[in-house]
């Protein structure tokens, strides 16, 4: 065993573990199983199965392991279940598209587990090699993913394009983290947090953090770092571009979240300062370019944008309630954004690619059940109650207000406003607009099983949220509350 690596270290670690030791059995599943699709996808359903039951004994551990390396909290835990929810409704919806499309399945199924091993690995990192080496891991494996349909021009664009900005970002964040490791002579951010206490009016400190939001920014789609997120969306396969929209933005906030809650509170005052600014401009920007847009994705890539600017707000607030409160969101978003991508891939046929608002028209009398189920999702993003996106939208901008941010959760409420616009014209378009031509939509039981799934977490998260209030504020107690407090004074 290597010098300093004990066998509790592998044992905090099970979990990821279990997830990678699940993707090296898709791989080989793939061999023995070539274009058995569904199979493969049954694999990968267990693998993440398998991954959740590990998690299980870890529920009420607080812990460091690997000499500070990784954090064993109930804060990574709220995020690594997210992250296995996400991937699984993810593969029951890829099932019937990589069918439609000829896609290899194994490679694929291989790259979504190791995209969510990286997200899992982000949220429990309280170290910056930690955190570096799980954000490459989901980056790379997302890379390869939005070009995974090799014959589709969009496709190949969208990976190029994702790729060289990705690269580009990485660039200003790493120099970011160089900055914070020289001025601290360390990269845990816990023991960052002390040595970072007296350097508050250090002019390359404020670089270090304007630098890292700059490069932070660029992971959440945040303005103006959001350039990359409607070609990438609107180009990689949909069951990918749902992924990550949901994954990768959830794991890049947990990531967020570490950084500046635990390795930057003596530098509140800059930062809060910096995400006040870009929460503004991101729910307004994301939210006024949505309304010209025709293409779903498209549109659902600046609804995005416009999230994160909502989810900022939880930032900005920097209190437990604030954390909580955008656990709480995080995990609804994830429910809605998946919900949504999933009606689109239900309208993917051979003569129809449907992702178009036309594509939608009368959807209503074709399929009543994905038009109602996109009617939910798009009232629920919209924040209309009795929808979990309502309830989400009330904890988040409450918690703003707690802080002494009212007019902020005034410039949130006006922006849900307009959102309404293109959400409900959507909804114009399924139920009050001509059926178009092309055959009926279809679907599969593991397509059904998933769209169910979110459609019953919408109605039951926005009727009785309380259980899932408990437990977001159980989980962000565990967040370096100290850290928290001296953010806050």
């Amino acid at each position: 065993m290597p010098a300093g690596v004990s066998a509790s270290d592998f044992y905090y670690i099970l979990p990821e573990l279990v997830l990678t030791a699940g993707a090296l059995i898709v791989l080989i599943a793939d061999v023995l199983m070539p274009r058995a699709s569904r199979a493969l996808a049954m694999v990968t359903l267990l693998a993440i199965g398998a991954t959740v039951a590990a998690l299980v004994p870890f529920a009420t551990t607080r812990v460091e392991v690997a000499h500070g390396l990784l954090a064993v909290d109930g804060f990574a835990l709220f995020f690594k279940v997210v992250f296995l929810g996400a991937a699984a409704l993810t593969v029951l919806m890829s099932v019937r598209y990589l069918e439609i499309e000829g896609a290899s399945p194994g490679e694929y199924y291989f790259l979504i587990l190791c995209a969510t091993l990286g997200m899992m690995i982000m949220a429990g990192g309280i170290d910056l090699i930690t955190i570096f080496i799980g954000l490459e891991t989901m980056a790379v494996s997302f890379y390869i993913l939005a070009g995974f349909i090799k014959p589709n021009q969009k496709s190949n664009e969208a990976a190029v394009k994702y790729f060289l900005l990705g690269a580009f970002s990485l660039g200003i964040l790493l120099y970011g983290m160089s900055l914070m490791y020289g001025l601290s002579g360390t990269t845990n951010l816990r023991v960052m947090a002390t040595a970072f206490v007296g350097q508050e009016h250090d002019a390359r400190l404020v670089l270090a953090v304007i630098l890292v939001v700059a490069g932070v920014g660029f992971k959440i789609a945040a303005v103006p770092f959001h350039m990359w997120a409607p070609d990438v969306y609107e180009g990689a396969p949909t069951p990918v571009t749902a992924f990550l929209s949901v994954g990768s933005k959830a794991a890049s906030f947990a990531m967020l979240l570490r950084i500046f809650l635990e390795g930057l509170p003596s530098m509140s005052a800059d930062w809060r300062l910096l995400f006040e600014v870009l929460a503004i401009v991101t729910m307004t920007v994301g939210n006024l370019a949505a309304l010209t847009q025709t293409n779903l994705k498209r549109m659902l890539a600046y609804s995005s944008i416009a999230h994160a600017g909502y989810l900022l707000i939880g930032v900005v607030a920097g209190t437990p309630r604030g954390v909580s409160a955008m656990l709480i969101y995080l995990l609804i978003y994830a429910f809605m954004q998946l919900g949504a991508f999933m009606v689109i891939v239900l309208m993917l046929r051979e003569d129809v690619v449907g992702d178009e608002l036309k594509d939608f028209s009368g959807l209503y009398s074709r399929h009543p059940f994905a038009a109602f189920a996109m009617l939910l999702f798009m009232l629920s993003l919209g924040g209309i109650p009795p929808t979990a996106g309502f309830m989400g939208k009330f904890w988040l901008f409450g918690a703003a207000i707690d802080a002494g941010y009212v007019w902020l959760a005034v410039i949130g409420v006006l922006n849900s406003a307009v959102s309404l616009y293109y959400y409900i014209r959507l909804v114009v378009f399924m139920y009050l607009k001509p059926a178009g031509g092309g055959s009926a939509p279809t679907t599969t039981p593991a397509l059904t099983l998933a769209l169910g799934v979110a459609v019953a977490a919408t109605l039951v998260l926005g009727i009785y949220p309380r259980l899932l209030f408990e437990i977001a504020e159980s989980s962000a107690r565990t967040l370096g509350v100290a850290s928290i407090t001296a953010a806050i004074r």
